[in-house]
């Protein structure tokens, strides 16, 4: 694509997008639960084999599968996505017949080649045999514009075609805080990986960051999202911090869902005040996403799915949390 029809294509997207910004993702406000599945384990091949078999998501066959992992530095898990998580996904797409995998971020303070090389991921390609998307080095023409109306955003943002406008694109984002402004680190702020570079000097230093990540969310729709929660920074965060021990993986469709449980968890565990004095739908990410209409607005409209007696407990205390804020 030229310059010119690239210009193009970016004008008629913000035009779009700012007559009706939530025109291009299907909005989750409707009398139809978030149904996200939750599982007691620190397996993670097992967890994750688990969580694809208890959910239900549209088959990847025939269909080129991007995966949005959290590379923001190449810190260990819970810093960043565990090998074994991504390991587990890639095998479970190509068994269920995918046309092709790719994996793509933009990693932060980092260089993203240095993030992607010191987390063994070009190695991990070239066993797996899927295509590594390096958005640090994508050319103009595939970033795309979108400035929504009533965006916090001065000028709209960019976001990296190769994930936001794959036919499947899953996600999978670890448990952890963000002692950076963020609050949390979860579904919703893992789509800063898909923004360029030079936007984070305005999405840091603005008093809206949080409502800044929930826009970011509004042109694309996920296919599914997994998370990784064998252990989470319950402080600091999002490359190093306290940790405890959770043994919890979750799989859904909602981003707000997704983080609202999230959230729960991480008040199940004990977290720093930001998390345990605010309520979890007063939290400025989740709020803003909400009334976006990005996901579910309220948490009855969570429905949690276990299979075993452990993970059925847990469940029942996440909800108690979740109603209580």
């Amino acid at each position: 694509m030229d310059r010119r029809n690239f210009m193009k294509t970016t004008l008629a997207g913000a035009a779009l997008l700012s007559a009706n910004p939530k025109s291009l993702v299907p909005s989750q406000r409707s009398n139809t639960n978030a149904k996200i599945a939750l599982i007691k384990h620190d397996n993670r091949k097992l967890a994750v084999n688990q969580l694809l078999n208890m959910i239900d998501f549209p088959s990847p066959q025939g269909k080129p599968v991007f995966i949005k992992p959290n590379f923001n530095t190449a810190d260990p898990f819970p810093g960043s996505t565990h090998n074994e998580t991504l390991d587990q996904l890639i095998r479970e797409f190509k068994e269920r017949g995918s046309q092709s995998i790719s994996v793509g971020d933009r990693s932060g303070p980092q260089p993203t080649g240095e993030v992607l090389k010191n987390k063994g991921i070009i190695r991990m390609s070239e066993k797996l045999g899927f295509k590594v998307r390096n958005f640090s080095e994508l050319p103009e023409q595939e970033w795309i514009h979108f400035n929504p109306k009533r965006s916090h955003w001065k000028n709209g943002f960019y976001l990296a075609s190769p994930a936001v406008n794959s036919p499947y694109l899953v996600a999978t984002h670890c448990l952890k805080t963000h002692q950076y402004g963020g609050i949390f680190t979860l579904s919703l702020k893992l789509t800063v990986g898909m923004v360029p570079k030079r936007l984070m000097r305005e999405l840091h230093s603005s008093p809206k960051m949080r409502s800044m990540i929930a826009e970011l969310n509004q042109p694309f729709q996920p296919k599914l999202l997994i998370m990784d929660g064998v252990e989470a920074f319950v402080d600091g965060g999002p490359m190093t911090g306290t940790r405890k021990q959770a043994n919890v993986f979750l799989a859904g469709s909602d981003r707000v869902a997704m983080d609202a449980v999230g959230v729960a968890i991480l008040k199940e565990l004990g977290s720093n005040s930001a998390i345990m004095e605010k309520k979890i739908f007063e939290q400025e990410q989740i709020e803003r996403a909400a009334r976006l209409g990005i996901g579910i607005s309220h948490p009855e409209k969570i429905e949690l799915i276990a299979n075993d007696p452990t993970s059925i407990a847990y469940t029942k205390k996440i909800k108690e949390i979740l109603l209580k804020g």
